[in-house]
């Protein structure tokens, strides 16, 4: 057993930067793991910040001065966040607090809905199997209520903090991108001055991830936008509110658009019935779906993300499961930075090779 960890050991960190690199991603997940929530504005901020960069190099390389286009960049951050701040998320919260207060009629037309199952399928379906399925359904709801409630009132402490959060964010994402320079060369000036695994794990992140995660908020405002002109024409309902969960669909991929497809069907059917309207929100719903899939992921996503479906299905469960909402959307970053340290990461038969 000595020999085979021997043998580990000087196969895959018989290189000094490796273990230096280990070292650096064992102490970043203890970070994350122990006081990430401490330090969410100051990860938040540093993700927006480098995200911010690909549009202030793009006005440099049309002949603005550094500053100018920081000043720039940023004043268009500010303007979104605010905008998304004092006018988006009232509007979406007040619809989500109407269709709270109609779900009982949702409820009562899905169980009617239900019902007439057994007449259609009495070969796979009887009445009884339908009604013991009613009975659990209201069960997880009633659970869910009282989840949301004791949420509620847990959260009311947490008012102040998430203050704080909005507060400090832009003001961290200012400053991250005026002083690029002097803490780019302040974190270089820690690491190893001689680091090619860590330039080729950098050089594959920076051209995948950043084009994905920009990609990917870009998709988000498209589809939500196409999404809400839609449903905002035929007269439906919460069209803000589902206009966004139709947007936030594209986060997890291969279920999302199904997951999302649910509440759409159901407001459309109370609203309207099995009529044409319904049949007219689930065809739109669907060519939205299949636009985003064949024609806007192609044009956006020109450097695609190489990653097997199984894996960036397990990644998603996986980082989804530690950070939530924020691990599904970073989890296919994660899983690219997985995948790159491995493509890049030295072994023992690199060394003296060809």
């Amino acid at each position: 057993m000595r020999n085979f960890f021997k043998g580990f050991v000087d196969r895959y960190f018989h290189d000094e930067e490796a273990v230096i690199f280990t070292l650096i991603l064992l102490t970043a997940l203890v970070v994350l793991l122990t006081i990430g929530s401490i330090i969410a504005p100051l990860i938040a901020a540093l993700i927006l910040a480098y995200l911010l960069q690909g549009l202030v190099g793009t006005l440099q390389r049309l002949g603005l001065s550094y500053l100018l286009a920081v000043v720039i960049v940023y004043t268009l951050f500010i303007s979104a966040f605010t905008a998304v701040l004092l006018l988006l998320l009232p509007q979406a919260w007040r619809q989500a607090a109407l269709l709270v207060n109609e779900l009982p009629r949702l409820i009562s037309e899905g169980q009617s809905l239900l019902l007439l199952l057994p007449e259609s399928y009495p070969n796979l379906l009887t009445e009884l199997q339908i009604q013991e399925f009613i009975r659990g359904l209201r069960g997880e709801l009633a659970l869910f209520g009282q989840y949301v409630v004791s949420y509620s009132i847990a959260s009311i402490p947490n008012i102040f903090s998430w203050l704080i959060f909005i507060i400090l964010v832009p003001v961290l994402v200012f400053f991250m991108m005026k002083d690029k320079t002097v803490l780019v060369n302040w974190v270089a000036g820690l690491l190893p001055r001689h680091r090619p695994l860590m330039r080729q794990i950098w050089q594959e992140m920076d051209l995948q991830v950043a084009n994905y995660v920009r990609g990917k908020a870009l998709e988000i405002a498209i589809l939500g936008f196409v999404s809400y002109i839609a449903f905002m024409l035929m007269g439906m309902n919460y069209s803000l509110l589902l206009s966004i969960l139709v947007g936030l669909s594209v986060i997890i991929p291969f279920i999302g658009v199904a997951v999302v497809a649910v509440p759409v069907a159901a407001v459309s059917y109370v609203q309207w019935g099995m009529g044409s309207e319904f049949v007219t929100i689930m065809a739109i719903y669907t060519v939205i779906q299949l636009l985003d899939a064949n024609v806007l992921v192609p044009i956006i996503f020109s450097e695609t993300v190489n990653l097997h479906p199984v894996a960036i299905i397990a990644a998603v469960l996986v980082f989804g499961g530690l950070w939530g909402l924020a691990g599904v959307f970073f989890a296919i970053p994660l899983a690219t930075l997985i995948k790159a340290i491995i493509n890049a990461w030295p072994t023992h038969q690199d060394v003296g090779g060809p």
